[in-house]
């Protein structure tokens, strides 16, 4: 049974490495170069010595915001999805609460994450994605995580307006996942297509 998301990942690359993971009208990524560019963010963040934090994934809505996500699980962290068309006044309260260490951009949204006030640091995904990969601290760090760890924080209104983090585990995705798939029957020939945030 599985207790990690990142499993499914690990699993997927050994069997399919070379098979389209995620494709948008400009670029795809697959299986492989998830795993890699995700292993590397990870690696990253562990060289900052941040572990078992927020870290904010503000980018442009592509293959690569997927990949980043991964990557701040496998650096022991949680990631928080924030949307460049969200009003700002709703990103500076969600950045207020968070305080996040860590918040990985793109050249498209790189700007605007350095014009919120926090105390962390914004790095560009284009940069960390060429960190060596290191293996032993990323398999320690896998040695104590636990199911019921938080994944990520999607940040909702409520009825206040006032935003809200939502923290979902692994064992809560994990679950989900199992059940979607028993439902869909989905192999690997399905092909989703999303138009929504694919948190």
């Amino acid at each position: 049974m599985q207790k990690n998301i990142l499993e499914y990942l690990e699993s997927t690359v050994k069997r399919l490495p070379d098979k389209l993971a995620y494709a948008d009208e400009q670029m795809g990524l697959t299986f492989s170069d998830v795993y890699r560019e995700a292993r590397s963010i990870g690696s990253f963040l562990i060289g900052k010595e941040i572990y078992r934090e927020p870290v904010v994934v503000f980018m442009k809505k592509q293959p690569r915001t997927i990949a980043a996500f991964f990557g701040a699980i496998y650096g022991g962290n949680f990631y928080v999805p924030l949307d460049e068309e969200m009003p700002r006044f709703r990103i500076e309260m969600i950045f207020n609460k968070l305080n996040p260490k860590a918040v990985i951009c793109d050249k498209s949204t790189e700007q605007l994450v350095k014009s919120f006030a926090f105390s962390g640091e914004a790095y560009l995904y284009d940069d960390i994605i060429n960190t060596p990969i290191e293996e032993e601290k990323l398999w320690s760090i896998r040695d104590r995580a636990i199911d019921t760890d938080p994944i990520y924080i999607v940040f909702t209104s409520g009825s206040t307006g006032i935003p809200k983090g939502v923290v979902a585990c692994h064992r809560s995705v994990i679950d989900y996942v199992d059940n979607l798939m028993d439902i869909l029957k989905a192999n690997e020939d399905t092909v989703f297509g999303n138009q929504t945030p694919f948190y």
